[in-house]
């Protein structure tokens, strides 16, 4: 039985790079001093190792147990994990690695929707299945069974789906699409209403690892309590300014009658010790923001008093306790 706990990166494509920059935004640098290396530290988390494998073999190895976390895309999470539960998603919206699984069809088609798609094809093939290139077989299947479409065939593909119509091995393809413009060089058209599964990175774990080792436990809920308390941060500013009033409650009752300057949980408020005497009390207050509410809540700083406003960037927002742990806490004290 093993004893160590492990985390599994991508090691290639662009969830790569982008797993590791924002592991270190969270305060959770990988360390890795050899970069030809497969095995790396988070310095933050001591005990815990870092491996590196390609995004397909991460949800396998954390379904199997192999591997006790991992980050991996949701299409690949959801296209490998199984349907037994081993794999548990801990956070689904890590804000990178965004794309959709796509159905893709032929420009001269003519066609934007599933059931345009549907139409053309009874008019151009017959007599054999419509062909599909995809490398997702269990999520293509899916979806195009429940959207009723003719008898289908699902071709594998490793190289480039987008030639596939081209050359003719396939009729339509699904593919992972971000910007779109590997499909308008190849002149195929998204479908509006084809979206598969709409993706991005997540952090999963294994199960069993989770209500069985409670070291694997409790290093889940340091890498939620990074995560959750940065991506919080995230949307947020630290606003600092001087402010005139009689006293700490007067401040506090004129902010809040303000729309954006109520703050987390209300304003901090100190009094100011002026280096020159004065007639006007001054207080220093404190308040979080809404980053997309920074220029009206400096106005509403000013109407009632304020000046010499800071707006600072925030690294973390903790919690009493992390929202998506204690969700995990629930997940595994359900039966299964």
């Amino acid at each position: 039985m093993r004893t160590d706990i492990r985390l599994a990166l991508p090691s290639k494509g662009r969830l790569e790079p982008e797993s590791l920059d924002f592991l270190a935004t969270c305060g959770l640098r990988v360390y890795k001093p050899n970069p030809r290396q497969y095995q790396a530290v988070i310095p933050a988390i001591p005990g815990l190792n870092v491996l590196f494998q390609r995004p397909g073999d991460i949800v396998v190895g954390v379904r199997a147990g192999s591997i006790d976390f991992g980050i991996a895309g949701l299409d690949v999470i959801e296209e490998r994990r199984g349907a037994d539960g081993d794999v548990l998603i801990l956070h689904d919206e890590l804000g990178f690695g965004e794309c959709a699984l796509t159905l893709a069809v032929p420009e001269d088609w003519g066609a934007d929707t599933v059931a345009e798609a549907i139409s053309n094809l009874q008019s151009l093939i017959s007599n054999r299945p419509v062909r599909v290139a995809t490398k997702y077989h269990i999520l293509t299947e899916r979806f195009l069974t429940a959207n009723n479409f003719p008898p289908f065939q699902l071709i594998d593909s490793e190289g480039t789906l987008e030639v596939a119509p081209t050359i003719g091995y396939a009729d339509l393809i699904a593919d992972l699409v971000s910007s779109g413009q590997t499909l308008r060089d190849n002149r195929l058209v998204p479908l509006a209403d084809g979206v598969i599964l709409k993706s991005q990175a997540c952090l999963i774990a294994n199960r069993a690892a989770l209500k069985t080792r409670p070291d694997v436990l409790a290093v889940a809920r340091e890498l939620l309590e990074f995560i959750e308390a940065h991506l919080r941060a995230e949307r947020y500013f630290m606003v600092t300014a001087n402010m005139r009033g009689e006293s700490p409650q007067a401040i506090s009752r004129a902010m809040l009658t303000q729309p954006d300057l109520r703050g987390l949980q209300g304003p901090t408020i100190a009094p100011v010790i002026p280096h020159i005497e004065s007639p006007i009390a001054w207080h220093a207050v404190n308040i979080i923001v809404p980053k997309d509410r920074i220029a009206p809540a400096v106005q509403q700083i000013r109407a009632i008093g304020g000046s010499g406003v800071i707006v600072s960037p925030v690294t973390y927002i903790f919690e009493e306790e992390p929202e998506r742990y204690k969700a995990l806490l629930d997940a595994l004290n359900r039966n299964y």
